[in-house]
């Protein structure tokens, strides 16, 4: 019992600093959602698969939004 206590305060704590980040931000959105573009995981140079930006480019071509 007491495990199954710990690891729901764990989740809560984690569900709760997401919210207040989201909450915290103008318009609720993450900022740098491109995590294709990470030097680390894109070596080739490919295109975001969410917005098609480039890893040279600072913002994303298109503002996708995902409340519709």
């Amino acid at each position: 019992m007491e495990l199954f206590l710990i690891t729901f305060g764990l989740l809560f704590l984690a569900f709760a600093g997401i919210s207040i980040k989201i909450w915290g931000k103008k318009g609720g959105e993450f900022a740098g959602t491109c995590a294709s573009q990470s030097p680390f995981l894109n070596k080739d140079n490919q295109p975001c698969g969410l917005c098609g930006k480039m890893p040279e480019e600072t913002e994303c071509k298109s503002t996708a939004s995902f409340n519709n």
